[in-house]
């Protein structure tokens, strides 16, 4: 009988408020990282400057969105600054099963239910270094009004409330620092007993074999 495959590919969820330089730090963390893999979420929102469809987000109109809804294609999806936002079931599941360590960027309510779904996940909360800093990273990208800025720092203000939900928090105060310590993390997640007891069973049973 074949032996059944075990995916040893772990499920990382990692959330910030808006300005905490999260996209930054995920993107420096893959240059180091180039296996990890990112599950591409779905958005109503138009695409941004720079934003490629497929890469940063899949692009849909509401319709396509509440279409997959109804056929339950989602494990998590919000409704944030007016805009819908989803995980799709199907991304993650199929690189968990070629054994990849996925990053999924979703607020603390999604992560809450990836965690409901998909019990064994990591979470991680990136945090601003202050208040003044956060304000100050969302007036340089210079693409928000005042009136946006004032919204998106009382929404970071609420979404920090629950950093104690996390598994771990990283401060992005100096970005090389937070990037090993996102890193630290990984490596960790992957030298835990029960997932090296799946990748490192053919040497565990040879180390224990009686001479």
């Amino acid at each position: 009988m074949r032996d059944e495959h075990i995916p040893t590919g772990q499920v990382l969820i990692v959330s910030a408020a808006s300005g905490a330089g999260k996209s930054s730090l995920l993107r420096a963390l893959r240059e180091r990282m180039p296996e990890l893999a990112v599950a591409v979420s779905h958005t109503t929102r138009a695409p941004r400057p720079g934003e490629s469809d497929g890469v940063h987000y899949h692009f849909v109109d509401m319709a396509r969105f509440e279409a997959m809804i109804a056929a339950d294609a989602f494990i998590e999806h919000a409704k944030v600054f007016g805009n819908r936002y989803g995980t799709a079931q199907s991304s993650v599941r199929s690189l968990l099963a070629e054994d990849r360590d996925v990053i999924v960027e979703i607020d603390w309510q999604g992560a809450r239910k990836v965690r409901e779904v998909m019990p064994g996940s990591v979470s991680i909360y990136i945090a601003p270094p202050s208040r003044a800093a956060l304000e100050e990273r969302l007036r340089a990208r210079g693409q928000d009004s005042d009136e946006v800025i004032a919204g998106r720092m009382a929404q970071a203000r609420s979404e920090l409330e629950h950093w104690h939900e996390y598994d771990y928090l990283v401060v992005n105060d100096d970005f090389e620092t937070a990037v090993d310590d996102l890193a630290a993390i990984v490596r960790s997640v992957r030298l835990a007993v029960d997932r090296q007891a799946v990748g490192q069973q053919a040497l565990l049973t040879e180390l224990l074999q009686e001479s």
